[in-house]
């Protein structure tokens, strides 16, 4: 079964009381064609950089924790942003790095679990002349669908065969605590095997860490926890510009910036998760890094601003780092 964006949000209450889902912790049976690849490259010192789009999920503004009506009408009028009768169109990205003819892929997309909106990182990845096998490790922020969905090939075999998987080791024993996936309701623990599904082919090459450090030359983890108990970003050391890879710090570019406190029901813990953003937005504008993200505006590359009493997005023009 798939989950289409359109009921997503609707089945999804990731951080209330009780989570409702359907049972749909195993792999379509068909993939769908998915969307047309998409990618951008760059070039940053040693690295160069491809930011390869998944698709995109539609998000009712109301569906964030906080929503004002006033405030969304306030943060929106006058700016390129609509929403839509779906809601917020918010993109699903992924990164390829490559770095002395070395591919990491951090993370992969959705594959076939998130409907024919998505499911077109792979094809963006071919579209930028690198095969599955060529990738030599894969980097998971977290094991959310739209993360982890990528890592299995439409036979439930290992997508990325000769890859070594690295993440949080909180992450991924929150997804393998019976304990945890137990106390959920019974359409819950699909969520949970979804996640399991997703890493299990990989079981035998993967390694996890803890706190912050180095996960592989060039790549130092970051600790960004609410989201998901073991969410990470990672920086990259690129021999010139840093870039830090934020993951989920920040779902819709078009409200969060300038509403840093309203959370998403993905948020395992919601006040956590506001905490990390607000705490991220500072250090990112006083240090002015470099960050991308995986739901940030395709490509996703620029720079926090401090607004005010709130935050804006800088965003990059496409020639930079060409």
């Amino acid at each position: 079964m798939t989950l289409s964006r359109r009921t997503l949000l609707k089945t999804l209450g990731f951080g209330a009381a009780s989570l409702s889902l359907p049972a749909f912790g195993r792999l379509a049976q068909a993939a769908p064609a998915g969307p047309a690849p998409v990618l951008h490259q760059i070039r940053l010192g040693e690295m160069t950089i491809t930011a390869l789009l998944d698709g995109h999920l539609a998000v009712p503004a109301a569906a964030f924790t906080g929503y004002d009506a006033a405030r969304a009408e306030e943060t929106l009028s006058g700016s390129f942003y609509s929403e839509g009768p779906q809601g917020l169109e918010i993109p699903v990205n992924g990164y390829l790095v490559e770095r002395g003819g070395q591919y990491t892929l951090v993370d992969t997309g959705t594959a076939q679990l998130m409907g024919p909106d998505l499911g077109g990182l792979m094809a963006a990845l071919s579209a930028a002349g690198v095969a599955p096998a060529q990738i030599s490790t894969v980097l998971l922020t977290h094991m959310h669908p739209d993360h982890a969905g990528g890592l299995l090939a439409a036979d439930g075999s290992a997508a990325f065969p000769n890859a070594e998987l690295v993440v949080a080791e909180a992450e991924w024993a929150f997804w393998h605590d019976d304990a945890i996936m137990a106390s959920v309701d019974e359409g819950s623990r699909g969520f949970f095997q979804m996640a399991r599904n997703a890493v299990a082919p990989y079981a035998q090459r993967r390694k996890v860490f803890a706190g912050e450090g180095e996960v592989l030359p060039g790549f130092d983890a970051m600790p960004l926890p609410g989201h998901t108990p073991g969410h990470s970003g990672f920086m990259l050391d690129t021999g010139a510009t840093p870039l830090l890879i934020w993951g989920d710090v920040v779902h819709s570019t078009a409200l969060q910036f300038a509403n840093p406190g309203w959370t998403i029901p993905f948020d395992v813990d919601q006040p956590l998760a506001a905490e990390t953003r607000k705490a991220m937005f500072d250090r990112a504008a006083a240090d002015q890094l470099l960050v991308t993200g995986m739901h940030l505006d395709f490509p996703g590359l620029g720079r926090v601003e401090r607004d005010g009493a709130a935050y804006a997005f800088d965003q990059a023009p496409w020639q930079f780092g060409l």
